[in-house]
């Protein structure tokens, strides 16, 4: 092996990927730890179920509501300031959720958390994406960000646990902690950056500003779904302003001169392909997930711990997509692998509807390693379908539509399991027979996302080949930023 300088590049690329990737690993592993630890933040606040309900909820209408907005803004304010600037807004507002006292004072960190998270996740993606050429290089190191994100949730279900036990208010400060350490390694390994010249047409404001109200609005109205006990007028109503809003946004950025989001880009049927694919996996992988700890927890009466150490075995992603997905992206496509992990959730989540109240942990562990499986191979393919046949100028933007719709996913997913499940139970006597009625009515739901899911994929293997087949340059000023990541001997 050379010791070189491409050796040497070799390694700070590696070193930068892995600090990139430390980004997504804390925003899946903040979300994980707070949801073990709700109940415990419940008792010492004493807080109402709604309130408790929105500690959950504000990160995700936070970051639901402003990543497509942050995405854009690394296009065109710059990747590494946006990446820095709200990695330090999310380990500030991570350590104040904290020290928070009441109610109120946590939920507005949490809302902050999560546009600090908006901003900043896209911006890594999109280093990544225009760091490497398209082809293998770019394809692993997008394999390796997603497998990094699924472990960082997984993992983050047994930490929380484990933190949880020390105190709640651990759960805000290791999340805390380890951006302040991200911050500090990526300050010297990220690429100092020219600053973006000011748009020669100005920025869209106006486009800016109905895309926040847009997501906003709309996400509002999903996250109200959970909150049964909340008026169900305010709900509709949120839910139909929405699509309204977003009407008017794309009316916005049609007459724009410089529009926030080129109406073109929906142009390209691939990426819109792996985005609404990524909305269905993301929903019905995180609803399976809320519904089946719900019934360990509510119904089996596991302690939040037990629980999280059940479901880790589904955290196999972490392991399977940086080393097995590229092996099959290479020989089959990404598209056929996409399919392959639609396929897999639909019988992993088929094999638990029938769910029993005194099953046994080996009845439920193929379900769970199936779709563990079944996310490594999909949701690492359908990030470089995302963004493959974008511009490297707009690959903030790509990155910003991507996470808007699985944020989005999530959101409809939970939402939409806990709806259910709620009707169902709504009027029952309780029994442990009636709720494990109610468990299997929401178990459904991710069904019959994957189901649709698996259409959406498999419109796209029409003249799909394999990776090796596409084309694997952009140009060599897409390599302008770090070395190769994984340098040939």
């Amino acid at each position: 092996m050379p010791t070189g300088p491409a050796t040497r590049d070799g390694g700070r690329a590696r070193a930068l990927l892995f600090v990139l990737c430390g980004t997504i690993f804390i925003e899946g592993s903040d979300v994980a730890m707070l949801a073990v630890a709700v109940p415990a933040i419940r008792a010492d606040l004493g807080l109402t179920t709604g309130a408790a309900a929105w500690v959950m909820s504000a990160c995700v209408l936070g970051y639901a509501g402003f990543t497509l907005l942050g995405g854009r803004a690394a296009d065109l304010l710059g990747r590494r300031r946006m990446f820095l600037t709200w990695l330090g807004v999310f380990q500030v507002f991570s350590t104040l959720g904290g020290i928070a006292v009441d109610g109120w004072m946590l939920i507005a960190a949490r809302f902050v958390t999560g546009v600090a998270s908006a901003f900043m996740t896209p911006a890594a993606m999109s280093i990544i994406t225009t760091s490497y050429p398209a082809g293998p290089q770019r394809d692993k190191a997008l394999l390796v960000f997603a497998g990094v994100g699924a472990g960082g949730f997984s993992l983050g279900l047994v930490i929380g646990g484990l933190l949880t036990e020390l105190g709640w208010r651990w759960v805000f400060f290791a999340p805390g902690f380890l951006a302040g350490a991200i911050l500090l390694a990526a300050l010297g390994l990220l690429p100092a950056q020219a600053r973006p010249a000011p748009a020669p047409r100005g920025y869209d404001l106006a486009g800016a500003a109905g895309a926040a109200a847009a997501m906003l609005v709309f996400a509002y109205g999903i996250v109200r779904l959970e909150h049964r006990g909340e008026g169900l007028g305010a709900t509709l109503g949120a839910l139909a302003a929405g699509p309204v809003l977003i009407a008017a946004f794309i009316v916005i950025e049609r007459r724009a001169e410089a529009p926030l989001v080129p109406p073109e880009i929906f142009r390209r049927t691939a990426m819109v392909r792996a985005d609404v694919a990524a909305l269905l996996f993301l929903g019905a992988f995180f609803g399976f997930q809320f519904i089946v700890t719900l019934y360990l927890q509510e119904l089996r009466g596991w302690s939040s711990l037990r629980a999280a150490i059940a479901l880790i075995v589904m955290g196999c992603d972490a392991v399977l997509a940086p080393t097995l997905t590229p092996r099959l992206v290479k020989r089959y496509g990404n598209g056929r692998v996409i399919l392959g992990g639609f396929l897999l959730a639909i019988v992993a989540y088929g094999l638990f509807l029938p769910v029993g109240t005194h099953w046994p942990y080996a009845a439920m562990f193929p379900t769970l390693i199936i779709a563990g499986i079944a996310f490594a191979l999909a949701y690492g393919p359908l990030t470089i379908a995302a963004t493959e046949s974008v511009a490297k100028e707009e690959q903030g933007l790509a990155g910003g539509l991507l996470f808007t719709f699985t944020q989005f996913g999530s959101a409809v997913g939970i939402s939409t399991v806990s709806a259910v499940y709620g009707s169902a139970s709504a009027g029952s006597d309780g029994s442990p027979g009636a709720v494990l009625d109610a468990y299997r009515a929401a178990l459904v739901v991710p069904v019959v996302m994957v189901l649709l899911g698996a259409a959406v994929s498999a419109f796209g293997l029409r003249g799909a080949g394999p990776a090796v087949a596409r084309r694997e340059d952009t140009a060599p000023a897409a390599r302008d930023e770090v070395g190769d990541l994984f340098p040939r001997p």
